[in-house]
């Protein structure tokens, strides 16, 4: 196992990645959680591939877990959802010290961390990604939440796991779908702070594609340091956190619009990525063409989406887009590239927002 620290004073919490790491979860939680009972929200299909190793190795250590899944899709990240797992929860007489673990991808950890930070208010919180956004993205820094019918995470808080163990081998079985979604949110660390990550991508595309396991595991391993390393210097997003949501205003839009039924998560935000990078190019907040097309290309060599669709009707963009959690005023923060590896931040009306989106 291999360690990395979120650095957050008294709420910090490691990292720990290795490789058919699954069963040793539960002997390292009894000697971080005094408790008997908890909770394991998954989706069916994880839940069949790796539900039983993880509890055998819980009640191995001597908890007593239960199991809640959810369907492996948006629609279930939602108050509804949520306060089954809290009737759950109830029966089964859990209590402050009992975990819940999230067991799959980024829906999974999102709702089962909102309940966390909720029930009782707040029990222990454990994430256990298992898709590669989740890894390198959903599952640190600590965000959490459920979605509202006009638009993505309007409802959440902070609220900090005491973990995140993160096995790569549950990368293995990852459909191949999911695996490009999850390099959209990669590419995007090397976009907004590492150019040599970048190259890097560039360079080692086919190899990751085909899941080498040491350039794997260098990628999911630099990642989580470049998230570590924001969260831990802005955990609530007041100022440089927001680097992470490049790509993400218009991709949120983007699955807002098609009622989450189309994109993948990474998906919809490699297409926010190339609209903001035109964005900057129009405004001459990036002079240097190639840091569009060397997107393009990676994104191209991933297999992501790269263009807004033509039968989704660009007029909604605005209203969603307001509604966003990084609007603020009455005016909406946008993450914009000067180079690779260097962003800056930019606020913008309304009618300016409108302006733009006839141009792209």
């Amino acid at each position: 196992m291999e360690t990395l620290l979120v650095d957050l004073g008294e709420r910090s919490y490691p990292i720990e990645l290795g490789w058919n790491s699954l069963a040793e979860l539960g002997a390292y939680l009894r000697r971080l959680i005094p408790a008997k009972k908890c909770l394991v929200v998954s989706n069916p299909v994880v839940i069949e591939l790796y539900g039983q190793i993880l509890l055998d190795g819980l009640k191995d250590a001597g908890f007593q877990p239960e199991t809640f899944i959810i369907s492996d899709s948006e629609q279930s990240k939602s108050i509804d959802t949520a306060v089954q797992v809290y009737d759950a929860l109830v029966a089964h007489d859990f209590d402050r010290n009992s975990p819940i673990l999230a067991l799959g991808g980024g829906v999974v950890g999102d709702l089962a961390g909102f309940v966390a930070a909720t029930y009782m208010r707040g029990v222990p919180f454990v994430q256990v990604p298992t898709t590669l956004l989740a890894q390198v993205d959903s599952s640190v820094g600590g965000k959490v939440g459920v979605n509202h019918r006009e638009g993505k995470n309007l409802i959440g808080c902070f609220y900090q796991p005491r973990v995140v163990w993160i096995d790569l081998q549950t990368l293995t079985s990852l459909p191949r779908r999911e695996l490009k979604a999850g390099m959209a949110e990669v590419v995007k660390y090397g976009v907004i702070q590492d150019e040599a990550f970048f190259r890097l991508l560039e360079a080692e595309g086919n190899q990751i594609m085909h899941l080498d396991k040491s350039i794997l595991g260098r990628v999911v391993r630099h990642s989580c340091q470049i998230k570590a390393q924001i969260v831990g210097r802005d955990e609530r997003e007041v100022g440089i956190r927001a680097l992470l949501n490049y790509g993400h205003t218009f991709g949120h839009a983007l699955e807002t619009l098609t009622n989450y039924e189309r994109y993948r998560h990474g998906e919809a935000v490699a297409v926010g990525m190339v609209i903001a990078t035109k964005i900057a190019l129009a405004l001459a907040v990036c002079r240097d063409e190639s840091v569009l097309d060397r997107q393009l290309a990676l994104l191209n060599a991933f297999g992501l989406p790269a263009e807004w669709p033509a039968d989704v009707d660009k007029a909604g963009i605005l209203d969603v887009i307001m509604h966003d959690k990084k609007a603020r005023g009455g005016s909406l923060r946008l993450v914009l590239p000067v180079r690779i590896g260097e962003m800056t931040i930019r606020r913008f009306t309304p009618e300016d927002v409108k302006l733009m989106l006839e141009h792209f």
